[in-house]
Formats: structure tokens, C-alpha cells, sequence
């Protein structure tokens, strides 16, 4: 990944709100030298001292089959990013970029037993309809219902042999041009204006 040590967040607990603040990211395996790649939902846990990710995917499906032959596994969480300009910056002729967050996760894919896939559907289901009287959450699911989906998909953890991030965020930028990106920012879509608010919290720190 695109990595230099001034884009990198040396925090661990920054890092790992930022990924559970952006749970659905980009699972991505090789079958044969062939790419395959699917987003889901990931929680995101620290066990003994491991940093484990669960999910589940469907069967039978590019990803599936390649996890199949290779458990190499990467995973990769974005969040808000923007189009600096130029124009902004304190000697405006110079070379445009881009400001993001990105967090790249790697490990080996291991398959859940189907008393581990029916954990992960309940923790997943409870958690995203953050309802207890949502009549979707797992509890209310009918056995027969349930036991129809199970043959469908599989459950996934993956122990985090590797973790590296970029939080490129104009911190090679003078004081004027990062107020000016800042304000810059602040007038355009969601995306800047978060970023734009993740500039303004680095001022402070």
C-alpha cells in the first residue's frame, strides 16, 4: 500500500476505532493467481491479545472457492476521502492530491463450524438492526428459516498477522495551505467535511 511514516497513525486504539467505525470492507483472496474480492460487514476484536476479524460469505462463490485453495487473505477498510486542490495551497503551483483513510489487514481465512456461523448470524443480525424488538433479529427467526440459510454461507475469522494503515491527511503541508484545505473542505461534499473534521482534531492533538 501506499505508505510513507508521516501518513502513518502510530496509535493502535485510533486505528482500530477507525475500523470499527467502518465496518463493511473489502475481502480479497487469489485462486490461482486470480483475484477475488467481496465487501461484508467485519467485527473487528481483540482476543488474547490477537486482533481477530469474523464475517460470513456465501458459498460457492469466487471468493469462496479461492479461500478454499489459498487462506491468504487481505482486508481492507476505507472511510471518507477527498480531492485536495492545488489552488488551495500557500504557492497554489504544485501538484494536486488526494486525502484519505485506508487500514489494511492481513491473515489467513480459517471456516467456521456451524455452531460458530450461527454465532456470527446472531451478533451480526442483533447488532446492525440495534433494536431488541426489531422483528428481524435473530431470536425471532424461525429454526426452519435459519436451517435453510446455513447450507448457503459460511462463517470466517481471520487472526491479524499484519495490520498497516494510511491516514493521509496534508501533514506534510505548511500551517497556512492545511487551514486553507481545512476550509477548503469544510464547503464540499460529506466526504471532505469529513475529512476536513479529521484535519481539524489532528490541530488539537
Amino acid at each position: 500500500m501506499y505508505s510513507f511514516s508521516y501518513y502513518t497513525e502510530k496509535d493502535r486504539a485510533t486505528v482500530l476505532a477507525f475500523m470499527q467505525a467502518n465496518p463493511f470492507a473489502m475481502l480479497i483472496g487469489a485462486n490461482n493467481n486470480v483475484p477475488a474480492a467481496t465487501q461484508v460487514p467485519f467485527f473487528i476484536d481483540e482476543v488474547d491479545g490477537e486482533l481477530v476479524l469474523t464475517s460470513h460469505i456465501m458459498k460457492n462463490t469466487d471468493h469462496h472457492k479461492a479461500f478454499e485453495q489459498n487462506t491468504e487473505a487481505l482486508v481492507v477498510f476505507t472511510g471518507p476521502h477527498a480531492y485536495i486542490s492545488a489552488s488551495v495551497y500557500k504557492q497554489p503551483q504544485g501538484a494536486s492530491t488526494w486525502n484519505y483513510i485506508s487500514v489494511h489487514a492481513h491473515g489467513q481465512v480459517q471456516f467456521m463450524n456451524e455452531e460458530g456461523l450461527r454465532n456470527i448470524l446472531q451478533r451480526t443480525t442483533n447488532y446492525f438492526e440495534n433494536n431488541p424488538h426489531s422483528p428481524s433479529n435473530y431470536e425471532k427467526l424461525s429454526e426452519e428459516y435459519i436451517s435453510k440459510m446455513l447450507p448457503a454461507i459460511v462463517g470466517i475469522e481471520i487472526k491479524v498477522a499484519k495490520l498497516n494503515n494510511v491516514f493521509k491527511l496534508s501533514q506534510t503541508r505548511d500551517a497556512e495551505s492545511y487551514d486553507n484545505i481545512i476550509q477548503h473542505l469544510t464547503t464540499q461534499d460529506a466526504n471532505a467535511q469529513a475529512i476536513a473534521r479529521e484535519m481539524e482534531l489532528r490541530k488539537k492533538k
